[in-house]
């Protein structure tokens, strides 16, 4: 009962229905109660929010703030190796490490793409657009090579990074990223591709050097692992193609995305989707180049220790 009418509160009506569409046995009068439970409850909702705008117009700053709606990612614990914004110890540790001069323009990224030794059709449709996201790649035909033959070529042939594109039963589904000569190399898992073809209202992409937006990578992990990726593009973009590139990190999925904007009335902005569009998650960093058996993790996954708390992220 509400203390101030007398009245039923709508949390006891919604329980009260709930037990009788419970109660009822024919299907049908089930399904046709419960979608009327459902529209009454969004329909008050619907009252409280307007209310609640109408409220903060009135009292303007004097209004009392937004409630933060409670998600996984907000009501994720607090991490010892959490980075702010503007600590300073990460700042100095990041114009020190190896990858401070791609960020600093001191040097230009040339990469090296390149597949599994039998790849298929789809990985080299996928490898083809990612040629074309990076202006300073090159693509080069695995054969029969090894991996660490590969990496010891490139570091002769002066390449900053190798890209290593994986399948499984014909379809991508893994990506490494090398960094050369000495190191970290990132391996992460390959999911929901879709290629340009496959994108509503697609444009075309120039050669123009990208702006690149690195987002909500929150942990030393995450700060280590965005640095990596936003080492494969330089830092100098061309302004004039309006291209971005964005890595964006959601609960420890890397969302790949590439855009053209443009500006319209109003300080408004359109985008337009350019492709590919993937998400990748990490599975190993390991420090130095590519070495299964000698080499040293700083992380891996593994799923029984990790997978315990849904609410707990890395990235």
């Amino acid at each position: 009962m509400s203390e101030t009418t007398g009245n039923p509160s709508i949390s006891t009506t919604m329980d009260y229905h709930k037990l009788s569409i419970q109660n009822r046995k024919c299907k049908i009068v089930k399904r046709t109660q419960f979608t009327k439970m459902k529209h009454e409850k969004a329909k008050e909702k619907k009252s409280r929010r307007k209310k609640a705008a109408e409220m903060r117009e009135v009292l303007g700053d004097a209004a009392p703030p937004k409630p933060v709606p409670h998600t996984t990612e907000s009501l994720r614990p607090p991490d010892l190796t959490s980075v702010e914004a503007d600590d300073e110890e990460v700042a100095a540790d990041a114009q020190n490490d190896e990858f401070a001069k791609y960020f600093n323009c001191e040097t230009t990224p040339k990469i090296l793409i390149t597949t599994n030794k039998k790849s298929s059709l789809e990985t080299r449709k996928l490898l083809d657009e990612i040629v074309n996201v990076m202006p300073n790649s090159e693509y080069v035909k695995r054969g029969k090579v090894d991996m660490k033959d590969l990496v010891k070529e490139a570091i002769e042939r002066e390449y900053s990074h190798v890209v290593v594109i994986n399948e499984d039963m014909k379809k991508p589904n893994s990506i490494i990223v090398s960094h050369l000569p000495e190191g970290p190399t990132a391996t992460f898992r390959l999911t929901s591709v879709k290629l340009k073809k496959q994108l509503k209202r697609h444009g075309n992409a120039t050669r123009h050097r990208p702006e690149v937006i690195l987002n909500n990578f929150k942990t030393r992990l995450g700060h280590t692992v965005g640095r990596m990726l936003g080492s494969l593009f330089h830092m100098d973009p061309e302004f004039r193609g309006r291209n971005v590139v964005t890595f964006h990190n959601q609960r420890d999925f890397i969302f790949f995305r590439r855009h053209r904007y443009i500006f319209k009335k109003n300080a408004r902005v359109g985008l337009q989707e350019l492709g590919p569009r993937l998400t990748l998650k990490l599975r190993r960093l390991q420090k130095g180049t590519f070495d299964t058996t000698g080499g040293e993790y700083e992380w891996y996954y593994n799923h029984k220790q990790m997978d315990v708390n849904r609410r707990t992220f890395f990235l």
